[in-house]
């Protein structure tokens, strides 16, 4: 399949600006918008009806939803009257949950693989239009069917990053979304996990933006968002790890500014326009299926990124 290009929708924007984002990326030509569910910001679905109901292309995706949160008989139900709005442009990602939050809601638990396995399982089951019966560990089901089974059936993707978790993806979900951050070798690794699946399997990732005329001003914005990941599952199988968490030690973040080029091109969407399209020309070799930039924080910023994000898709 022909690789998508997309925009994160940050959890720290309001609500009430989903609406300016889908149209503006609908009218740029992009082909996605993800919508980020974190506790506890905004949720995913409702911002998904605002978006699809006000464009008429744009692919929307669910990124992504807490296993527990809902129950697997509603995360289905949500996901196909998702799809009943806008037939073929809606994408799930379902996720473990940041367990500490999920602790705070009074539903973690256990075991967060079986959980993940049998709500991605079940609820891909009924998305099909069968009736479910099924007493798992955490999901008990006792014959039920949806009324409006979606036509097509959305794909449910798993957002994980772990070994095990990956593995798991590649066995019961329809792929993976990689929530980031998504490095060159942690997107080959996910593909790897999947190699007895086939070229309908998606790897989605969500790499980070920031691009300006002169790249050492976008290595600057993006050094402390280095700093803060050096020892997550992304950074992981970097060839440069043990270097970066050395000269991090020893000048801090004025050592992660003035890293060479071509470690930020396996970093992130970093530098240049030109530079972020070669960052997405490298997870494409890597089998990834669709890009989705993650913006900065700040609405205003993000609003002005929008323009890199249409140029960017607009270059490949």
């Amino acid at each position: 399949m022909a690789m998508t290009v997309g925009m994160c929708f940050a959890r720290e924007f309001p609500g009430s600006a989903v609406t300016e984002f889908a149209r503006r990326l609908d009218a740029g030509g992009v082909d996605e918008l993800w919508l980020i569910e974190d506790c506890f910001f905004t949720t995913a679905p409702p911002l998904a009806a605002a978006a699809l109901a006000t464009t008429e292309r744009l692919g929307v995706g669910l990124g992504i939803l807490p296993a527990v949160a809902r129950t697997a008989a509603v995360t289905a139900m949500e996901i196909a009257t998702l799809a009943s709005i806008a037939p073929g442009r809606v994408v799930a990602g379902v996720g473990h949950g940041i367990q500490s939050w999920m602790a705070q809601m009074g539903v973690a638990t256990a075991s967060p693989l079986t959980t993940l396995d049998e709500v991605i399982s079940t609820v891909r089951r009924l998305l099909q239009g069968e009736t479910v019966t099924f007493e798992g560990r955490e999901v008990f089901l006792d014959a039920v069917r949806l009324e409006h089974v979606p036509d097509p059936v959305p794909p449910v993707l798993a957002g994980v990053s772990g070994p095990k978790s990956l593995a798991l993806a590649a066995r019961v979900a329809d792929g993976v979304v990689l929530a980031g951050p998504s490095t060159v070798p942690h997107v080959r690794a996910a593909r790897q996990a999947a190699a007895d699946r086939g070229p309908d399997y998606r790897v989605v990732a969500f790499t980070h933006l920031s691009v300006a005329d002169d790249p050492r001003d976008a290595y600057r914005t993006m050094a402390p968002w280095v700093e803060a990941r050096l020892g997550s599952a992304g950074f992981r199988d970097l060839p440069f790890l043990a270097e970066l968490v050395e000269r991090h030690a020893t000048d801090g973040l004025a050592g992660l500014t003035d890293l060479p080029r071509e470690w930020w091109l396996q970093l992130g969407a970093i530098g240049t326009r030109d530079d972020a399209v070669e960052h997405l020309a490298l997870l494409e070799a890597e089998g990834v299926t669709g890009v989705t930039f993650f913006p900065s924080d700040d609405l205003e910023t993000a609003r002005g990124q929008i323009d890199d994000v249409i140029a960017i898709a607009g270059a490949r």
